[in-house]
């Protein structure tokens, strides 16, 4: 797995410490840190959660671009 900057960069955009964001979605902010390390695969039920507080869609902070 591959570090997560774009979920990092949308929660800095946010102005959001990881504690924050897990905050709002109900994690905690060790598991906010490992999925931006590229530690934890999240579940699609946090991913969209995660996506819904920092207001991007799943493409735009987990799916990989084929190119």
């Amino acid at each position: 797995m591959a570090k997560n900057l774009k979920m990092k960069a949308a929660r800095a955009e946010k102005d959001m410490t990881q504690a924050d964001l897990a905050a709002a979605v109900g994690a905690t902010r060790q598991t906010i840190n490992a999925i931006e390390k590229g530690e934890y695969n999240p579940t699609i039920k946090l991913c969209r959660a995660i996506c819904k507080a920092l207001g991007k869609t799943l493409d735009e902070l987990f799916w990989e671009d084929e190119g």
